[in-house]
């Protein structure tokens, strides 16, 4: 049977103290006990539902964790204060001094930069390359490595990696397979497919209102008992806890995430035909000259789409810089990073959210200066948007006008 995330999520259920349909929230730092051979067990890990200090869990922390780890099929999750509070206490309690990380070249620069410049200081070495490429993975692998990373859908360039395949080479070389799903919540389900641990940032679509930062990390109850231990778990000792009253908020857009995802990936589809129709150098999962478009294709859950994520290269960074400001003066969007809100943001990643990835490095793997990142919103009128986007485009020479509108004139 088919794997619905969306009816996982809408099955839970929660009550809250006094009968309300929303879990009550719990606005406590720490927690009593009725004795004191219940909190030497808490400390131990073992007394189920009971509570120590919300560094380590709390009640509303819990309620989110289960329902994102309903949403990708794992056995329980952790959240934390941020993405990056996420992706980096799982790469530290994987790995130790002199073990190795092959990582996709293409990842938000956040990630790349921790890898590249700090893990080296616990002499953890990173080999980034084509994660596309399953045979240039296999051969990156050395006696030392612990762990293959990659994006669903990697951040800025859109590559799509084969989680199947490889997944298949992380358990015959007993590795650990990340992947960070941030840009493909519901439209793809990693763990179904093999990864043995699955991070959003849940500051991106799956909150949906850019109104908070978070982060969570899917994996089995051994793993995040790990990450949670109060003598050497990397999420307990690090100390990235996201807050209660977050954790509520980012539980009720949950709930409206497979309605949004529908609506992102349905005007992303519409405007990267038009784009690419129009002759824009336009990269889409979605559309069929994609290169992995199959691949998205036989991984992608029902109903979702391709996501609401498209590139679009107009050839320079000033006439990136130019569009990107005529569309927010027009309403189009922000001129912004991050991703998933119901307005349209876009930036040029080169010298924003990839801005960490040096020059050199960007060139390598095909991020030119003219790519604007688009994370489309959920415009009730997708026409009208294109129109006026189209537009914008004729005025900075980006598009010639088309014949009929030169017609009319």
């Amino acid at each position: 049977m088919a794997f619905k995330p969306a009816n996982s999520i809408q099955d839970l259920q929660y009550f809250g103290e006094f009968g309300g349909v929303n879990p009550s929230i719990s606005d406590s730092s720490t927690y009593t006990f009725l004795s004191a051979k219940t909190m030497f067990d808490t400390f131990e890990g073992n007394a189920d539902g009971c509570y120590l200090y919300s560094r380590h869990s709390s009640p509303s922390n819990l309620y989110l964790g289960e329902a994102l780890a309903a949403m990708e099929g794992t056995e329980t999750a952790n959240v934390s204060a941020s993405g990056m509070g996420a992706i980096t206490p799982v790469l530290l309690q994987l790995c130790g001094a002199r073990d190795h990380i092959i990582s996709s070249r293409t990842i938000y620069g956040g990630t790349y930069a921790f890898l590249k410049n700090f893990m080296p200081r616990f002499n953890i070495e990173t080999s980034f390359v084509d994660i596309t490429n399953l045979e240039i993975v296999e051969n990156a692998i050395t006696e030392n490595t612990k762990v293959l990373y990659c994006e669903s859908v990697s951040n800025p360039l859109l590559e799509v990696a084969d989680i199947k395949g490889l997944a298949d080479i992380a358990k015959r070389h007993h590795l650990k397979l990340v992947v960070d799903n941030t840009f493909s919540p519901l439209s793809i389900s990693p763990a179904k497919l093999g990864a043995d641990i699955v991070i959003h940032s849940l500051t991106k679509f799956i909150n949906g209102s850019s109104d908070t930062v978070g982060g969570v990390v899917c994996g089995t109850q051994e793993f995040i008992n790990d990450l949670r231990n109060v003598n050497d778990g990397a999420s307990m000792l690090l100390g990235s806890t996201m807050d209660s009253l977050r954790a509520s908020s980012v539980l009720k857009n949950l709930r409206t995430l497979h309605i949004r995802m529908q609506q992102h990936s349905h005007n992303a589809t519409y405007l990267a035909e038009k784009f690419e129709t129009d002759g824009l150098k336009t990269v889409y999962p979605g559309l069929e000259s994609h290169p992995s478009h199959k691949l998205f294709k036989s991984m992608m859950n029902e109903k979702y789409g391709f996501g609401g994520m498209l590139t679009i290269d107009v050839g320079s960074l000033d006439k990136a810089n130019e569009l990107m400001e005529m569309m927010q003066d027009k309403n189009l969007g922000y001129l912004a990073v991050s991703l998933g809100f119901y307005k349209t943001l876009f930036s040029a990643p080169g010298s924003s959210t990839s801005s960490e990835i040096p020059e050199s490095e960007q060139k390598k793997m095909g991020l030119s200066d003219g790519l604007i990142r688009f994370s489309i919103g959920l415009d009730a009128d997708i026409e009208r948007t294109y129109q006026t986007m189209r537009t914008c485009m004729e005025t900075l020479n980006i598009l010639e006008p088309k014949l009929e509108t030169v017609k009319s004139l």
